[in-house]
């Protein structure tokens, strides 16, 4: 007969189950499952991976899991982790419900009611190994593991990393491509760093890391990369929050990048004050492979650029263009084009500027229709012209609704996401769509005067994601 004590040793050396979960990031392969899940792997745990964005929920891998781990990098995953936890609490009543990623903390309220036990932002590696430590020690005391709570926590400690671990992630084909005139790339995704060095009001990284950034060593990044160029990777995103934050790591690893993979390309993610303060490395991003650079400008109106912080100004973007443009490199603009201060003149404005600087090709559709999202924790919140727009915060929607002042700036809002969301069925370029856009702004809130068309003639198409979301 088996004694309790055996059976708790039994049940100690056995492989205790981590279930990973990503519901969406960006169309990429979820690097906030591969890097914990060789975290756990590490620590012995049996860990499986499952991206809810691009197949279905296995439930059979959440029943009897140790522990369940749910990634929220960002707004809309968060809203729909939030909509699964009560069926995952459920399906696994004893296990330990993790939520981790940048908008866990900020959220920890409303995930916890909906069954989470606990919530981790910042560097959460490590965190989550000690939770799962934990859990497994509960099991073997023949506790749930859900009887561990932690309060919400942000780590922001500097981490050994290791390289990702992507086994038994869907494969590199079931992610957005970089689409080119040359056909499609298959793309990769990777982090050289994480955090920010800069506070942009709007910007939920900033409640989270408070300006502050965190590098993952060299070797790590080029491992990943390496493994994901065996897997086909054609072409590889780094999603760092700004790839120049730290110029001289980020460019390290592009030039060994490009001395191993000369057919390698890539994308970066830099702020309009950094292209203009580091112009000198563009040409050398450009020999090294970078085929696009995303740039969030935000706003073309200098307002609500002081409101929230930018650092640059409506000169500062068209500078900024005219080198991405000497170095041959292609700009992917993003915009937060609808705020309580987004005027009638100053949205017109703005789709007559985007004509003047050359900007059509840059703009992604949804990007003329993104409307000012306010988090939890958003700094925005503290400006005091902002209060008489903003109701309370809603957990449905994870926000705090506003309403703009001008009730056709909200409608306009809604025409153009309308528009914005037909435009990939219709197959049209993004000059096509610019011209719908100005029929509509014409017909909703006039144009104050002819935008010129010469922007508006057909122009070589640039390299572009094919998923366009930001959010």
């Amino acid at each position: 007969m088996i004694s309790g004590g055996q059976r708790r040793q039994m049940r100690y050396n056995a492989t205790m189950r981590v279930t990973l979960i990503s519901t969406y990031e960006l169309g990429r392969q979820p690097f906030g499952l591969a890097s914990p899940a060789a975290w756990l792997r590490r620590a012995g745990a049996e860990v499986v991976c499952l991206d809810t964005a691009v197949q279905a929920l296995d439930r059979a891998a959440i029943v009897g899991a140790t522990m369940l781990g749910l990634y929220v990098p960002m707004h809309t995953a968060t809203r729909l982790v939030a909509a699964m936890l009560p069926e995952l609490r459920t399906l696994a009543p004893a296990a330990l419900i993790v939520c981790y990623g940048l908008y866990a903390p900020l959220n920890a309220e409303l995930l916890q009611a909906q069954g989470a036990d606990a919530c981790v932002g910042g560097e959460f590696e490590a965190e989550l190994v000690a939770l799962y430590e934990q859990a497994v020690a509960r099991s073997t005391d023949d506790r749930p593991p859900s009887t561990v709570h932690r309060p919400p926590s942000t780590v922001l400690d500097r981490l050994a990393f290791i390289p990702p671990d992507r086994s038994g992630l869907p494969g590199l084909a079931s992610y957005a491509q970089l689409i080119t005139p040359d056909g499609p790339r298959t793309v990769g995704y990777t982090e050289a760093s994480r955090g920010c060095k800069h506070t942009c009001r709007h910007c939920p990284i900033v409640p989270v890391y408070g300006g502050r950034f965190r590098v993952v060593p060299r070797a790590v990044v080029l491992e990943d990369v390496r493994r994901q160029v065996a897997a086909g990777a054609q072409h590889i995103t780094f999603g760092d929050p700004d790839f120049l934050n730290g110029p001289g790591h980020a460019m390290a690893i592009v030039r060994a990048l490009h001395a191993e993979f000369p057919a390698l390309t890539y994308d970066v993610t830099v702020k309009v004050e950094h292209l203009l303060r580091h112009a000198e490395l563009l040409p050398e991003l450009k020999a090294t492979g970078c085929a696009l650079v995303t740039s969030a400008i935000e706003a073309l109106d200098e307002g609500i650029l002081e409101r929230f912080d930018k650092r640059h100004s409506v000169a500062d973007v068209a500078r900024a263009a005219e080198l991405l443009r000497a170095a041959g490199l292609a700009l992917n603009a993003t915009f937060v084009a609808f705020t309580p201060w987004t005027s009638r003149a100053v949205y017109k404005a703005f789709l007559t500027q985007i004509a003047e600087l050359g900007l059509v090709e840059s703009v992604s559709p949804v990007q003329y229709a993104i409307r000012l999202l306010l988090p939890a924790g958003s700094l925005l919140l503290e400006l005091p012209d902002l209060g008489e727009f903003v109701g309370p915060f809603d957990a449905a929607s994870l926000a705090h609704p506003w309403q703009h002042p001008d009730p056709a700036m909200d409608a306009l809002q809604r025409a153009v996401m309308a528009l914005a969301q037909g435009s990939a069925t219709r197959s049209e370029t993004r000059a096509q769509f610019f011209q719908r856009l100005l029929a509509l702004a014409e017909e909703q809130i006039g144009l104050a005067k002819p935008v010129p068309l010469v922007h508006l003639l057909p122009r070589p198409p640039i390299p572009y994601l094919s998923e366009p979301w930001y959010c």
